[in-house]
């Protein structure tokens, strides 16, 4: 009997027609070494992981070794960068092997970043260093632990050779899943070169393969625009909610199923400040933590310019049913938002005034420099409302040097429990389930960097892996890695780094 080969590769982006990728092998690498396989989600992916181990996993991970099945590809698109249009883009470092449908009968992408030159790579290496692969595992796993829709991790490997950038850095290799690596900047790439048919070639593709309940209905290109519309809204509310940044929402990173896909400068709020902005490209505040909704609006927008020539045949018309699309992102996204806010603190019911409650605390966490995600846990142990806000909220109390603006808070939060009709017991346990205790905190991140750059070290990877595969659980002993950072350990600049 035939040996099963260890990647059950089914391709169909690949059956495209050529404009829409280049055929590209990856480039093999000096000594690769397997640093870390996700093995629960090569089980979910129907991989052999007996054959991915140590040498064999190594070598089709740094892409030594192309795997029986594989089409390895780099994807073609462009994309507006901070505002500005770049006609062409593509898969600059990272090479698309191939696709597997899942256990679930969802199919997904396996793709290497890292793995060399492809015809996109303009003036680059198309390589990564090990730190921007330790950081893009971490985040991406992260990410999927707090249930927030992101591309995976599979893999990462180191490849025994150096990757020269302002320093020179160990080289490495990281695999990444995602539903898809179709992006908004694919459908610019045909759109901006008057290539209407690849347009609606790829929109074709996108509704058989992510939206098939689309398939054949008359106005199947705007509900296509209104389920892309919905998911990132409620993508960038789901963000919102746990503090992240992503730091480069450019077009050519926005995914048309609604996934976190690229992590690259991105990080969590320490203390909380609306305009915060870590990454050392973004020297305008375009991508700052309040301006997500309104740039994933702007990106949507350019996605909707794309699809106008088949949403009507009239220009007028296409307009407007595009617009008409477009007016329903602030809808759902503050629906959205304002229901995590709502969870947040506990409140099971919508009321008039409940939004009104959640950014006043946030003016005064940004006035007193309070910690999002520390408050917010600690929120999760106040008690009986009936108590004094110094005990009823105690645990929160702490994070604020000035207590009487809080007192003051606490006292309506609390008046707006007594409308609850769950036990106190029932509340703490729901807050606890959305206000994660753990999350990829930058210094953390940049911890686990420093070590596997510097010293080849990748247990605080291994640790920080650990830990955040359970971001809402209590975690005895790993308090230490919940703590907001000493005013020495700040990170006030995250990087691309690839």
């Amino acid at each position: 009997m035939p040996q099963q080969p260890p990647i059950p590769f089914d391709n169909t982006y690949a059956r495209l027609p050529d404009r829409f990728y280049s055929r590209v092998q990856p480039t093999a690498v000096a000594q690769p070494e397997l640093i870390e396989l996700n093995q629960p989600l090569a089980e979910a992916l129907g991989l052999q992981p007996d054959l991915l181990d140590a040498g064999p996993g190594a070598r089709i991970f740094a892409g030594n070794r192309i795997p029986e099945g594989a089409e390895p590809i780099a994807m073609a698109y462009a994309g507006h960068q901070f505002g500005h249009w770049v006609p062409q883009l593509g898969d600059g470092r990272a090479v698309l092997l191939g696709e597997v449908v899942d256990r679930g009968g969802v199919r997904r992408d396996i793709q290497l970043k890292g793995s060399g030159i492809t015809p996109y790579s303009r003036s680059g290496d198309g390589r990564a260093p090990i730190g921007p692969v330790v950081r893009e595992y971490l985040g991406s796993e992260a990410m999927h632990a707090l249930g927030i829709p992101t591309s995976r991790a599979l893999a990462a490997v180191t490849t025994g050779e150096p990757v020269w950038r302002e320093t020179v850095q160990p080289g490495g290799v990281i695999t990444r899943v995602a539903t898809s690596h179709v992006r908004v900047g694919t459908f610019e790439y045909f759109y901006h070169r008057g290539d209407q048919e690849g347009v609606r070639t790829l929109a074709d593709y996108v509704i058989d393969r992510h939206y098939p309940e689309l398939a054949g209905r008359p106005q199947r290109y705007r509900e296509l625009l209104t389920a892309i519309i919905a998911r990132k809204a409620d993508l960038v509310a789901r963000w919102i909610s746990v503090g992240f940044i992503h730091g480069v929402m450019n077009t050519d990173n926005t995914s048309v199923v609604g996934e976190t896909i690229d992590y690259g400068p991105f990080g969590y709020l320490d203390t909380y400040h609306p305009k915060t902005c870590y990454s050392a490209i973004d020297r305008f505040g375009r991508y700052a933590f309040d301006e997500q909704p309104r740039m994933a609006h702007w990106n949507l927008t350019r996605l909707a310019e794309t699809l106008l020539p088949l949403l009507s045949d009239d220009e007028d018309r296409a307009l407007e049913i595009a617009r008409e699309a477009l007016d329903e992102f602030l809808p759902r996204f503050e629906a959205a938002h304002h229901a995590s806010l709502r969870a947040k603190l506990g409140l099971a019911k919508a009321l008039p005034g409940d939004v009104s409650l959640a950014y006043d605390l946030f003016e005064l966490m940004a006035e007193q420099q309070a910690d999002f995600t520390a408050v917010f846990r600690a929120l999760c142990e106040a008690g009986a409302p009936t108590e004094a806000p110094e005990r009823f909220a105690a645990p929160a109390r702490q994070h604020f040097r000035n207590k009487g603006p809080f007192d003051a808070w606490a006292r309506r939060w609390a008046d707006r429990l007594q409308q609850e009709a769950r036990t106190n017991g029932a509340r703490q346990a729901a807050m606890r389930a959305v206000n994660p205790k753990f999350i990829l905190r930058n210094h953390l991140a940049q911890w686990a960097v420093d070590a596997a750059t510097e010293r080849h070290d990748f247990a605080p990877m291994k640790q920080l892996l650990d830990v955040l595969q359970r971001p809402f659980d209590e975690q005895p002993g790993a308090e230490h890695l919940a703590a907001p950072p000493l005013p020495e350990q700040r990170v006030y600049q995250t990087f691309c780094g690839t």
